[in-house]
């Protein structure tokens, strides 16, 4: 019984580490769950005055609006380079392990040419989307390409003014992307061979900059995104459409994943068309509007949920939060500006697109900006948003990827 139970002990301990290794990683857009949160634990409340240090920089990336990925011990993104889309990983100490060509990434001088798509990790496989509507997968260890699928020609569909700008979902054996094509309008493809297992006949909406994410709501499974004109939800496992609901904005650009909490769908857009909140039917397949409010409307920078209310900035850089079931304005303050969000270990991220990084507090009535620093290295727009893992903050400014150690001593 003792060589028993030393046994199990030791096993316990394996699974204790691992379970810790993994805590840590941020494998997709916008963190495990997608949703710009982490239950990372251990980070300073306080940064120096010149900021946290910085552990290392790498330039060369290319033209790029991607965030990283972290996992498997790697750091994973996308630029443009030439005319092709680039993949890049690289260890945790910033050395390169490779850099492999994914094919024609979106060159329109006139439209932001750059990659966009942030690479989705998945076991022992990576997948991403170009802006040209291309998915591929790629081994996870040697970049080495699997399988890829021209969405754009496959399902019919047609590119949109600024590209495709999406990164990739994984549910189960399928990888979801939006192709915006004729009964087509999202595809489940099979992640291991790229064959098509369903798409969303009677949808045939284009793509509109936006990533999707899994809801689930009483026995169903919900893809909920949005797509040119509309807010949708799909089934998860079949591909039909459950429902939708007109949402017409300007440039139709719906560049922010919807947000979701205890039944409540939410979705916001830039140029003054602020936020509105959706009531799910218990069983996910119907829905209807419950509030619409002005005061936030993010561009693309995200939101995140956190106890019950919404946190973004608007198209002004005011930073606003609102109560989910509500739709009240709780407070605002400008902070550091219009820009990205996350939120881990109880404080939010913002990192503006002046390039202000801002470490902020939430209080029960305002907000606190306990510390700053300017990211003075990159060009071009600060788009990218940040991404957080094993104590470290990574923040993508064009060819110029940092890495900042933000663990508390």
């Amino acid at each position: 019984m003792g060589s028993l139970r030393r046994v199990c002990v030791v096993l316990l301990m394996v699974l204790v580490l691992v379970s810790a290794a993994n805590a840590g990683d941020w494998p997709q857009f916008r963190g495990s769950s997608r949703d710009g949160i982490s239950s990372e634990t251990g980070l300073l409340k306080q940064w120096p005055k010149e900021g946290p240090k910085e552990l290392w920089s790498v330039d060369g990336l290319g033209t790029g609006y991607a965030s990283v990925s972290v996992a498997k011990g790697l750091v994973f993104t996308t630029g443009l380079i030439g005319d092709d889309g680039c993949l890049f990983a690289f260890d945790l100490e910033g050395k390169p392990r490779y850099q492999i060509n994914y094919g024609p990434e979106w060159t329109d001088s006139r439209n932001y040419p750059s990659a966009r798509t942030t690479p989705t990790i998945d076991g022992d496989r990576l997948y991403l989307m170009s802006g040209q509507g291309r998915i591929a997968c790629h081994d996870v260890k040697t970049g080495k390409p699997i399988w890829h699928v021209d969405t754009l020609e496959k399902f019919k569909g047609r590119n949109i003014r600024w590209g495709v700008a999406e990164s990739a979902l994984i549910d189960g054996e399928k990888v979801i992307c939006t192709p915006g094509g004729p009964d087509a309008t999202i595809v489940a493809l099979n992640k291991m061979t790229g064959e098509t297992i369903w798409t969303s006949k009677g949808l045939s909406e284009a793509s509109a900059y936006c990533s999707p994410i899994l809801v689930e709501r009483g026995p169903n499974r919900l893809i909920v995104t949005l797509v040119e004109k509309s807010l949708v939800g799909v089934d998860a496992n079949t591909g039909q459409v459950l429902w939708t609901t007109p949402h017409e904005v300007s440039y139709d650009i719906q560049a922010v994943s919807p947000a979701y909490g205890d039944g409540v769908i939410y979705i916001t857009n830039g140029y003054n068309h602020g936020s509105f909140g959706f009531e799910l039917s218990p069983d996910g397949t119907s829905v209807e509007q419950k509030w619409a409010e002005k005061s936030l409307d993010v561009h693309h920078g995200g939101v995140v949920l956190v106890d019950g209310n919404i946190h973004g900035s608007g198209t002004d850089g005011t930073w606003t939060c609102i109560d989910l079931a509500t739709g009240k304005v709780e407070f605002t303050d400008k902070l550091v500006g219009k820009g990205s969000v996350i939120y881990v270990d109880g404080m939010l991220y913002g990192y503006s697109e002046k390039g202000q990084v801002g470490l902020i507090r939430i209080k029960p009535a305002g907000y606190e900006l306990v510390s700053s620093f300017k990211v003075t290295k990159g060009s071009k727009e600060h788009w990218a948003h940040p991404a957080i893992s094993d104590g470290r903050l990574y923040i993508r400014h064009g060819e110029v990827l940092m890495c900042y150690n933000i663990k508390a001593q």
